[in-house]
């Protein structure tokens, strides 16, 4: 297979226009014209009233349920936050050339969160936004008794909490399947230039939705095991974690925050360790890539010298010599 610096000059004459490499990874060579966000930020809901109070969902449908005072307070916060981390410049000043792009999960308190957040952006910066249902809240079925909601719900702690599916709804991996599917309209908006108003701007990529539905499609984006995806911890309400594209390509958590968040969010040594490769300008061939978790899944490796297996060839072949001869 071709390094990344060659496919980018494409197949067919197509040079910088078109590349391969991009094609076949979905990340970005260096030399390629495929614009990427230069970061995608994926941001919790506000509190809720169900976060507050679990008897809220005996009475509202889970897309119905509003936020807290409390919880418009966390996105107008959030907002200022998100903004000082799109506004500024890798050396710290400000960057005169950033705009943000919006997606938002249908519930109303996704909606009412993007509300707030939106207050602390002036509109010329804003590119536009977009519902999508996909990003939704995971389906907890039918629940209106919140004594079984809170059994099925510690049922689900014991079990693992990807595979369990909630009576009448959904597991995690059910999530997963509908953000891999987003995923792909994603790249189908980047490519057709939907998140980019100009070839100057920097695209920020916002997507308020919910805890789960956040770490599954980190999951997703990492290439994170389903034993990886168990030991994360949820966000918080109104917290917000950067992915931003480094130098050869690769979004990371670490050109953002730092090891130590990394570390209180459930992220292993191992999965650390990645996340420091993709800050860095040290791009791995395809193969390493594929194989950055191969410790998860093999301990037990046949690594004998090349040589010692061409010397019992040799024996061998002496022995059926002697044989053959002594036959004769």
């Amino acid at each position: 297979m071709s390094s990344p610096e060659t496919a980018a000059e494409g197949v067919g004459g197509g040079g910088k226009d078109s590349c391969c490499f991009c094609e076949m990874t979905k990340q970005h060579a260096t030399g390629c014209s495929r614009r990427l966000p230069k970061r995608i930020i994926l941001v919790r809901h506000g509190e809720s009233q169900g976060n507050l109070d679990m008897s809220a969902y005996s009475t509202t449908p889970d897309y119905r349920i509003p936020l807290t005072p409390r919880g418009v307070e966390q996105a107008r916060a959030a907002g200022r936050g998100i903004l000082d981390v799109v506004s500024s410049s890798p050396d710290g000043g400000p960057d005169p050339n950033w705009k943000v792009y919006f997606y938002v999960s249908p519930y109303e308190r996704t909606r009412a969160t993007l509300r707030g957040i939106g207050a602390a952006f002036p509109r010329d910066r804003v590119i536009g936004a977009r519902e999508e249902c996909r990003v939704r809240e995971q389906d907890f079925g039918n629940f209106q008794v919140e004594e079984r909601m809170r059994a099925v719900k510690e049922t689900r702690e014991r079990f693992g909490r990807f595979f369990f599916r909630f009576p009448e709804g959904e597991s995690a991996a059910d999530v997963f399947d509908r953000v891999a599917s987003f995923l792909e309209s994603l790249w189908r908006d980047i490519d057709n230039g939907r998140l980019d108003q100009t070839t100057s701007c920097e695209t920020n990529l916002v997507i308020v939705s919910h805890g789960l539905t956040s770490r599954v499609f980190m999951m997703k984006w990492f290439k994170w095991t389903v034993e990886q995806f168990e030991r994360l911890n949820n966000f918080e309400n109104c917290e917000f974690r950067v992915m931003q594209l480094g130098p050869e390509g690769e979004y990371s958590l670490l050109m953002h925050h730092t090891k130590e968040e990394l570390e209180e969010w459930g992220l292993s040594p191992e999965m650390i360790t990645d996340q420091q490769w993709r800050a860095s300008a040290n791009r791995r061939s395809w193969s390493e890539e594929c194989s950055s978790f191969i410790a998860t899944f093999f301990d037990n490796w046949n690594d004998r010298p090349e040589d010692d297996d061409c010397q019992e060839e040799d024996d061998g072949a002496e022995i059926k010599g002697e044989t053959k001869s002594l036959e004769e």
